[in-house]
């Protein structure tokens, strides 16, 4: 599994547009709206290098408002906090 992290730019006025569309993409499990240098942050969960390459470079270029992204690459987690809450639901002493 390949996770990553893309630092999008996007047309002001289409900010929440790409938002939605990008959380609906198959290999995008969840997106941001944040201040500073851009718009959107966008997780990305795949199975492989190529899995990444057709999101970024094939199906994230279908959205015209998006100006520019930054794709960083996850080598490791240090916290699974969100992924122990999720599956902590109906456990007994969590």
């Amino acid at each position: 599994m390949v996770t990553a992290v893309i630092l999008i730019s996007v047309e002001r006025s289409k900010i929440n547009e790409v938002a939605e569309n990008l959380a609906e993409m198959d290999g995008i499990s969840e997106v941001y709206s944040v201040s500073g240098n851009y718009d959107l942050i966008a997780i990305a969960r795949v199975h492989d290098n190529e899995g990444l390459s057709d999101l970024v470079t094939r199906r994230m270029l279908q959205l015209d408002a998006i100006l520019r992204t930054e794709t960083m690459l996850a080598f490791k987690a240090f916290s699974r906090h969100d992924l122990d809450t999720m599956f902590a639901i109906g456990i007994e002493g969590k």
